[in-house]
């Protein structure tokens, strides 16, 4: 059986392994999500829409752990899937949805919060979808992201590092530092930013999960070269939230 607990993850560390994994569709979710919960302020009751929730795991986590209800929206996966594994945990009080980030199917105001974890770098950095998906908070609503980041700019150092490069290409263009999505978000005061932070254990983070996930699936998991290559030198996540006026 797969160990899969980290230090400073108290909440995730509850959840069993195996129904984690069973979930992979990126770098861990619920230690993504415990460290961005630290920053947001949710609470029993309210409306959170679960952006690019792939199968439900963080869904989940948001229902149990805040008692929010959740609409879990996703492209790529069938909600009949996702609604399967959410309930293998037994959790009420998440609406499973097919819906792409840019025809979101919800009324404007709708949402106390909205989380997207490990996705937002796959239409967030438009320039025009910060006015886009703040539509659907409330006044005072909060967003909240995680997101792959670089602790330097590509325009910084003047190339993509070739061991990221080999795995991810030109979308590494999408990985930013904290501080690029801090004036991104600030410049349009479309919202308070609250926090724009790179995590300190991002990469040892995402190396744990890989090398797990690669033990659970048999085979070894193609991030993994890339973040051995790494050392903890450029790639981390960063954390973002902000608060609608």
């Amino acid at each position: 059986m797969v160990e899969l607990k980290r230090h400073g993850y108290p909440r995730s560390n509850g959840y069993d392994a195996e129904w984690v994994l069973a979930g992979d569709m990126g770098p861990h979710p619920l230690w993504l999500l415990e460290d961005l919960a630290r920053d947001l302020e949710l609470r029993p009751g309210m409306r959170v829409l679960d952006l690019g929730s792939g199968k439900g795991t963080t869904s989940v986590f948001l229902a149990r752990e805040y008692g929010v209800h959740v609409w879990a929206a996703d492209l790529w996966v069938d909600p009949t899937e996702a609604a399967a594994h959410i309930a293998a945990q037994g959790v009420d009080g998440v609406v499973t949805v097919k819906a792409e980030a840019h025809t979101l199917p919800f009324a404007h105001g709708f949402f106390d919060a909205i989380v997207c974890i490990d996705a937002y770098e796959y239409f967030g950095t438009a320039d025009g979808y910060l006015a886009y998906i703040t539509q659907f908070l409330k006044p005072g609503g909060q967003l909240g992201v995680a997101t792959p980041a670089l602790r330097k700019e590509i325009r910084e150092l003047g190339h993509i590092p070739g061991h990221i490069k080999t795995l991810v290409g030109w979308e590494a263009l999408a990985w930013h530092t904290a501080d690029w999505w801090r004036f991104q978000w600030e410049i349009t005061e479309l919202v308070e930013v609250t926090a724009a932070r790179l995590q300190e254990s991002g990469w040892a983070d995402w190396l744990a999960w890989s090398h797990a996930v690669s033990e659970y699936r048999g085979t070894r998991k193609g991030a993994l070269d890339m973040l051995e290559a790494d050392q903890g030198e450029f790639l981390t996540f960063a954390i973002l939230a902000a608060r609608k006026p």
